[in-house]
């Protein structure tokens, strides 16, 4: 969507559709409306003011609203913008306040805004700002205002409607549940297939660090293996949400740039947050599991297994994840088979349930590391790594007790391991010191219990002293005060 010069307070004018009642998919079009206006005339990141007002041309009101002074279509007539595609003069915009800033909401950020509509005979059919809650909608996706269901019906046909909308905030789309990578459009994508996992993709990107330019290029990578391209795994991560065409500004966290490490090569430091704007050109996806029979997935897991190894080896643990979690989504619902294919596809989810959880243990995820131990059981109840891993996680979650329980199991299936009988020595040393930490926290706190209890006494104390001697005072007081009435 190409955007007009920052006009952050608006008035439009839309012609609504000749019908009875506004159907749904009407008051999509009107909800876009806002959208585009937002887009189109918004301009910061908190506090902007934005007003817009939508109206049909044709009229059927009792008495027409007046703006300025001026009847309502009026002051459309003179002063709107038409920013419609058509240029049909069905959506004229006013500006009626000016912005703070010069940033504006992209295609799929989040907008936070109060609306109010209205007929032009000035009654109102709905307002977020009498539920005191303002609307939260994503720019682009044509969500509606579910109050307008409920508004439209009071709406007669024909109508002029005016939507007088305040844009709040806006912020970009979260793609992680961590927030580590947010996702800004600047042009839409067409169609809506996406790139798989194993996609070639051919992208034009950008990257900055603190407003400096330190890489532009057009490349081709496999999505999964954007490192081999020295491709940060935030840019690989968000491939999957990107359509043919798009080109979006993606903000990422150190964890997906290039971490603790930095870029030497690239000029970027440690633990920097990076700015990438990508364009994919074109895209081939991969075979989808179904579209494969068993010993293709047999030769290309295989292959999947050598890519996470060399991952794994480099210390590419988030790399090496994402190769092994292919594995198992290739894999893991695969079932009456040959007795031979089986038992590769049995190894071959063992191992990658195995190295995911020691990934997961070299990235501290350990919940994860414990999850996948536990498929890795389902497989084989004996299994000595996964027991012992297992072990590992639940001691570094200070789980000492369930620890044990592993590293004792893992005894009993390898009576010779030498670690595990460190581990178990551990795990008790870290019980007895816990119990300790624990005796000398409550020991300080009941020494603040009786502190506290003694101060109190002693300010009681010093108080029935106090009130003691007052009471003496009075009745000297009152013996003086008669013997000189009575001499």
């Amino acid at each position: 969507m190409s955007l007009n010069p920052p006009l952050q307070s608006t008035a439009l004018v839309a012609q609504a559709l000749r019908s009875r009642c506004l159907r749904a998919c009407e008051l999509a079009q009107i909800a876009s409306l806002i959208g585009k206006v937002t887009g189109e005339a918004a301009g910061i990141n908190k506090n902007l003011s934005i007003r817009a007002c939508f109206s049909a041309v044709e009229m059927t009101t009792d008495r027409e609203l007046s703006e300025e002074g001026q009847p309502s279509t009026a002051v459309f007539a003179s002063h709107g913008v038409d920013i419609t595609t058509l240029k049909d003069q069905g959506v004229l915009k006013v500006v009626k306040r000016p912005g703070i800033d010069t940033e504006r909401p992209m295609i799929g950020d989040k907008l936070f805004v109060h609306y109010t509509g209205k007929l032009l005979n000035g009654k109102k059919f709905d307002s977020s700002l009498d539920r005191k809650e303002p609307f939260t909608f994503s720019l682009g996706k044509g969500q509606v205002i579910k109050a307008w269901d409920q508004g439209a019906p009071q709406s007669p046909p024909n109508s002029t409607l005016l939507f007088e909308v305040e844009l709040l905030n806006f912020k970009g789309e979260v793609l992680t549940e961590d927030g580590g990578i947010l996702r800004r459009i600047k042009v839409k994508g067409d169609g809506f297939s996406n790139p798989n996992e194993g996609a070639s993709v051919n992208v034009h990107l950008q990257g900055s660090c603190g407003g400096r330019v330190f890489d532009s290029r057009d490349l081709r990578f496999v999505v999964g293996e954007a490192e081999d391209m020295d491709v940060p795994l935030g840019v690989d991560r968000a491939m999957d949400k990107m359509q043919k065409g798009e080109c979006c500004q993606l903000h990422l966290k150190p964890k997906y740039g290039f971490g603790r490490e930095g870029k030497p090569e690239f000029g970027v430091g440690p633990n920097a947050e990076l700015i990438y704007e990508v364009t994919l050109k074109d895209f081939e996806r991969s075979k989808d599991p179904w579209e494969m029979d068993v010993k293709e997935k047999l030769d290309l897991a295989m292959k999947i297994r050598q890519k996470g190894t060399q991952y794994f080896k480099a210390g590419r643990y988030p790399q090496a994840v994402i190769q092994y979690q292919r594995i198992v989504t290739l894999l893991e619902m695969e079932c009456g088979l040959k007795p031979e294919q089986q038992q590769s596809v049995h190894d071959l989810l063992l191992v990658a349930e195995l190295n995911l959880a020691l990934c997961h243990l070299r990235l501290r995820e350990y919940s994860q590391a414990v999850e996948n131990c536990n498929k890795v059981m389902e497989l084989d109840g004996e299994n000595e790594k996964a027991l012992y891993r297992r072990g590992e996680a639940r001691l570094l979650r200070n789980e000492f007790s369930l620890a044990i329980e592993d590293f004792r199991h893992v005894l009993q299936v390898n009576p010779t391991n030498r670690a595990a009988h460190m581990q178990i020595s551990l795990c008790q040393r870290r019980i007895r010191e816990h119990h300790e930490q624990d005796k000398k926290t409550y020991a300080n706190m009941f020494q603040k219990f009786a502190d506290h209890d003694a101060k109190v006494g002693r300010l009681r104390k010093r108080k029935e002293e106090c009130g003691g001697s007052n009471e003496n005072r009075d009745m000297g007081a009152k013996r003086r005060h008669r013997s000189q009435e009575h001499p």
